[in-house]
C-alpha cells in the first residue's frame, strides 16, 4: 500500500498557500490528512475547498510533531522561525521563503532540472525565488544542449508576487482612473496601474535589488555552475498574474535555432509558443494556471557569438512558488 501523508501548509490564508491546496487537491498528492496553519491573527478562520472546510489553526512548533512534510508559504521571518523547529520534528519543510535558499546544508530544488539534490536534505528543502524557477525553464534546456556560459534578464513581474493585497490594489486603482478619481498608493512605492516600478526587492549595496541576486545565486546553486555570470533588471508590472523575462544567452557551444526550438519542446517543464509570423508567442494572459513555462520568441543573439534571444513566460503563483512547492513533496513521495 503506497503511503498517504500528514500534510501541513504554513501560511494557508496567502496567495501562494491557497493554491498550495488547490494544487494537492487537483494533482491528487497522497495525503493522510492537512492541516492549515498561520499566523495567530488568522487562527479560526474557515477556507472552504469544493466540499471541505477547515479550521486554520496557529502555526507553532509543536504543530509539526504530527506532521509528515509542511509546506511554508508565510515569508522569511515565521520560516526562519518555524522551519528548523519543524525539521527538528522529523517533519520534512518545503520552504518558499529566501532563508535557507543560499544555506550550503539545504538544497534548492527544481524538480525538472535538479532531483537529484534532494536526497541531501535534512528535513528542509528550499524553493527557488519565482522568476528563477520560472527563467529556468528555458534556460536548463538550453544549456544542457549548447552548455551555458552568461546570460542577462529583464523581468516582467505580475504584482501576484506581491501577494493579495498588490493584486487588489491594481484593481483598486485601474477603477479609479477609470472613474476619474484619485488613485490610491499603499503597496508599492508608487502607483502601479498603468506604469511600471524599475524596483522589485530592496536595494543592496552594488546597487541591484535582493531579486536580481537571487536570480545570480540561485541559478548558479541549482546547475551547480559556480561561476556563471549573469545580470538582471527586475521590474513589476501592472498584470495581475504569471510572470514574463526576456532573456539574452551565451553558450558554451555553437547555438541553432532549430535545436534550441526542439529542446525547448522536449523539455518537460516548458511549452514551445514560437511562430512570430503567426503572432503566436507566450503571454502572462495565456499561462495563468497552467502547470508549464511558455517560451517563444527564439532567435540568435545579435551582441553574442554563440547567443540566443527569447522570452519566458509563466505562473508566478504556480511554477514560480506554489507548484514547485508542490512537485517537490511529489518528489519526496516518489522516494519513499
Amino acid at each position: 500500500m503506497n503511503k498517504k501523508y500528514k500534510v501541513g501548509i504554513v501560511g494557508a490564508t496567502g496567495a501562494v498557500g491557497q493554491e498550495v491546496i488547490k494544487l494537492l487537491f487537483q494533482r491528487n498528492f497522497p495525503m493522510e490528512s492537512l492541516t492549515l496553519l498561520a499566523s495567530s491573527r488568522s487562527a479560526g478562520k474557515e477556507i472552504k475547498f469544493e466540499d471541505k472546510t477547515f479550521i486554520v489553526e496557529e502555526a507553532k512548533p509543536e504543530s509539526f510533531e504530527k506532521l509528515d512534510i509542511a509546506i511554508f508559504s508565510a515569508g522569511g521571518t515565521p520560516s526562519k522561525e518555524l522551519v528548523p523547529e519543524c525539521a527538528k520534528r522529523g517533519c520534512i519543510a518545503i520552504d518558499n521563503s529566501s532563508a535557507f535558499r543560499m544555506d550550503p546544508n539545504v538544497p534548492l530544488i527544481v524538480p525538472e532540472v535538479n532531483p537529484h539534490a534532494i536526497k541531501n536534505h535534512k528535513n528542509i528543502i528550499a524553493n527557488p525565488n519565482c522568476t528563477t524557477a520560472i527563467s529556468l525553464m528555458a534556460l536548463y534546456p538550453l544549456h544542457k544542449k549548447f552548455g551555458l556560459k552568461r546570460f542577462f534578464a529583464a523581468t516582467y513581474q505580475a504584482v501576484s508576487g506581491t501577494g493579495v493585497a498588490a493584486m487588489e490594489e491594481l484593481k483598486s486603482q485601474m477603477k479609479a482612473i477609470v472613474d476619474g478619481t484619485e488613485p490610491q498608493v499603499n503597496v508599492y512605492p508608487y502607483q502601479i496601474a498603468y506604469n511600471v516600478l524599475p524596483h522589485v526587492d530592496v536595494f543592496l549595496d552594488n546597487d541591484y535589488t535582493k531579486e536580481e541576486m537571487k536570480m545570480l545565486n540561485e541559478t548558479r546553486k541549482i546547475l551547480e555552475l559556480p561561476d556563471i555570470l549573469n545580470s538582471t533588471t527586475c521590474v513589476r508590472v501592472p498584470v495581475m498574474r504569471a510572470h514574463s523575462v526576456a532573456i539574452n544567452a551565451e553558450f558554451e557551444r555553437p547555438v541553432s535555432v532549430e535545436e534550441a526550438r526542439k529542446a525547448i519542446s522536449e523539455f518537460s517543464g516548458a511549452e514551445l509558443v514560437d511562430e512570430p509570423a503567426d503572432k503566436k508567442y507566450p503571454m502572462p494572459l495565456h499561462f495563468q494556471c497552467k502547470e508549464k513555462c511558455g517560451v517563444g520568441r527564439i532567435r540568435k543573439d545579435l551582441a553574442f557569438e554563440n547567443g540566443l534571444s527569447f522570452w519566458v513566460a509563466g505562473d508566478q503563483l504556480w511554477k514560480g512558488a506554489a507548484l514547485n512547492a508542490v512537485q517537490i513533496a511529489e518528489l519526496i513521495a516518489s522516494q519513499k
